[in-house]
């Protein structure tokens, strides 16, 4: 997520524009950084998205991830706004597979600007999704990555996402960004986990129309503009799939030591649903 100001001065006229990667087909990075095991698992799914501000403190985030009693033995991690140096620093440290597909190089940090996709688990199939629109200004076009994760040699197809933020691409065309996840999502035969940074709240209804639960609804803030935490901006959708239960299935990580203008958000899934 940009703050309204940060997204604005990107919309002037004096700020550059964004070099995008427009192959379907790449740029795409992956890591094989997780041991391998048959042995089959117990226990609910336990998913987690995180958006790590332009990837620049990627120390603190391992740190939460590694160390924050809800994120532990977590299934899948999405993140976004993330670079492949921070991508593979993170599966190394925490002994991940993972997959990255940028959308672009962002002007503001000239460097590769996308999101990822990180398990214990085998990541098969990458497909990198590229969303219409350029923003304002800067042209930079959004990619989604998707995957499928093999579970216990269970199949779920999983993407991360990061839409632009209002001032950047407009209601109708972040709608049309929405339908075009959707729709490549609509092929699977295997249930499906959308997890990110939506820089809305509202657009969680067009998952709901489009046969998506939405255990997150409710969890409250996830991010912060200039420094007051009031956005409802994190999220994940599922078809196909259940909220855990008993007790709460979904959550914010209040303490993410200061390595985001967002806070990482989990949920918990029920695994006999796939």
């Amino acid at each position: 997520m940009q703050a309204a100001s940060s997204v604005l001065s990107l919309a002037c006229a004096g700020c550059g524009a964004a070099t995008n990667y427009l192959d379907s087909s790449g740029p795409m990075f992956e890591n094989l950084y997780a041991a391998r095991s048959a042995a089959p698992v117990a226990g609910p799914l336990r998913v987690v998205t995180f958006n790590i501000e332009y990837a620049i403190h990627v120390d603190r985030a391992i740190e939460v991830l590694r160390e924050t009693p809800e994120l532990q033995g977590f299934d899948l991690l999405a993140l976004q706004e993330m670079d492949d140096p921070g991508v593979e620093q993170i599966a190394r440290a925490l002994k991940l597979n993972s997959v990255y597909a940028p959308g672009g190089i962002h002007p503001t940090s000239g460097r590769d600007f996308g999101c990822a996709l990180l398990s214990p688990w085998p990541l098969v199939e990458p497909r990198k999704l590229l969303l219409p629109h350029g923003a304002r200004g800067t042209g930079l076009r959004r990619a989604a990555i998707g995957a499928t994760l093999l579970r216990s040699g269970r199949r779920l197809r999983v993407y991360s996402v990061h839409l632009p933020a209002p001032l950047g691409v407009s209601g109708s065309g972040r709608h049309d960004q929405v339908s075009a996840l959707l729709a490549d999502a609509a092929d699977s035969s295997d249930p499906v986990l959308i997890a990110g940074d939506l820089n809305s709240h509202g657009l969680g209804e067009r998952f709901v129309e489009g046969g998506y639960a939405w255990p997150t609804e409710h969890v409250g803030w996830t991010a912060s503009e200039k420094g007051v935490l009031h956005l409802a901006y994190d999220h994940v959708f599922t078809r196909g799939l259940r909220a855990a239960r008993p007790g709460p299935a979904a959550g914010v990580v209040s303490d993410n030591r200061k390595a985001s203008d967002h806070r990482p958000v989990w949920v918990l899934l029920d695994p006999g649903d796939f």
